[in-house]
């Protein structure tokens, strides 16, 4: 039987776990090397979609997961971390028209909500966008996307799981997993701290194939940097996620709004003493690229430069839950972690107590691998 549960992590997917885990009555310590929040988790654009997601599976796993973010919205008065305000996308030319018609395709054939707009029809929902930075059609429209502010949901879980009796350990990072005829016994800390356990779940994301190598697993990962550029508080009107030819963007609280680039990401470097920055030339070109399709930030400042590393498994696809030949450690890794957290951190959780979920993960296995 079940009863102590170590979660590794305390990002989106370990808050997630451990509080499905605790609301079904397991005990559960959760550790991380740093803070909550403190890694990918405080440091990604966290737009929650199915926009284009294969197989098949991945993108229903994707819907159920957006499903469960309305819900817990819904559930919890005074909720603010949940944003569905929707995605515009346009192209800047023929071939990237192209690939957008069939992603739109693709998801409406799914049963996935998605529609054209005009110029005039973008401008209605986003009224202080440059027209001119418009395609004059297609502009592909996602109603039902958005995004979340991982910190809030991930410090309501988590308030949550300590309130129903979860352990909160912090700054302490996992060194070793004690194994016994097959299974994990217990979790070693840096601070000499000995957990005794009937489960483990490995949610730390960007390290999680270090610590699947202490439990004598490996775990492929291609995991990529991702650099945010939040700027100071602006006097404009944007309700929802953008992703346009040379900027994407989306509001992040007080004012502000959160701008990305994929060049931006490639412009992180990374010292011989292990220290990340980012050219600042190519910081300025992303705020130049904001003000170019929203005029009215001309004035704004970058505020803070975020930079995190994002966990993305081997072959693009989560992976989720119990591994065969060790059939108390579990996984709960992905790209794409805000979307997922919520409904497969439940799946995951439910699985490591017992109660069958191979259905819903088949697709998911680390044993793909």
């Amino acid at each position: 039987m079940v009863e102590h549960v170590v979660v590794i992590g305390a990002g989106v997917y370990g808050a997630a776990v451990t509080d499905s885990l605790t609301r079904r009555g397991a005990r559960v310590t959760i550790v991380d090397a740093g803070a909550p929040a403190g890694g990918t988790s405080g440091a990604t654009f966290s737009w929650t979609n199915s926009c284009g997601k294969q197989p098949r599976p991945y993108h229903d796993l994707s819907v159920a997961s957006m499903q469960a973010h309305r819900q817990l919205a819904a559930e919890v008065p005074d909720s603010d971390w949940y944003h569905e305000g929707g995605n515009l996308e346009w192209a800047s030319d023929d071939a990237e028209h192209e690939e957008l018609r069939k992603k739109v395709v693709g998801v409406l054939d799914y049963g996935y909500e998605a529609r054209w707009l005009s110029r005039a029809e973008a401008l209605r929902l986003e009224p202080d966008m440059d027209p001119a930075g418009l395609s004059a059609d297609g502009i592909a429209y996602f109603p039902r996307e958005g995004w979340i502010e991982p910190p809030r949901l991930i410090g309501h879980l988590l308030s949550r799981a300590v309130s129903r009796g979860a352990e909160l350990v912090w700054d302490d990072p996992v060194t070793g997993l004690e194994l016994t005829a097959g299974l994990v016994r217990a979790v070693r800390l840096a601070s000499g701290r000995r957990l005794s356990t009937d489960a483990v779940v490995n949610c730390a994301g960007p390290q999680a194939a270090r610590i699947a190598e202490l439990a004598g697993l490996v775990l492929p990962m291609r995991n990529t940097r991702g650099v945010l550029v939040y700027t100071s508080p602006v006097a404009v009107s944007v309700a929802r996620v953008i992703h346009a030819p040379h900027i994407h963007l989306r509001p992040d609280g007080g004012g502000r709004l959160l701008l990305h680039t994929p060049e931006t990401d490639a412009a992180a470097q990374v010292s011989n003493a292990g220290e990340i920055s980012v050219e600042r030339s190519a910081v300025t070109r992303v705020l130049e690229a904001g003000r170019a399709l929203y005029p009215g930030i001309r004035a704004a400042t970058v505020e803070s430069v975020r930079m995190g590393e994002r966990p993305i498994p081997g072959d693009g696809l989560p992976v989720l839950g119990r591994v065969v030949e060790l059939p108390n450690f579990h996984f709960a890794v992905s790209h794409s972690g805000a979307t997922l957290s919520v409904h497969a951190g439940d799946l995951v959780a439910a699985e490591a107590l017992g109660e069958d979920r191979g259905e819903a993960l088949a697709a998911f296995r680390f044993e793909r691998l």
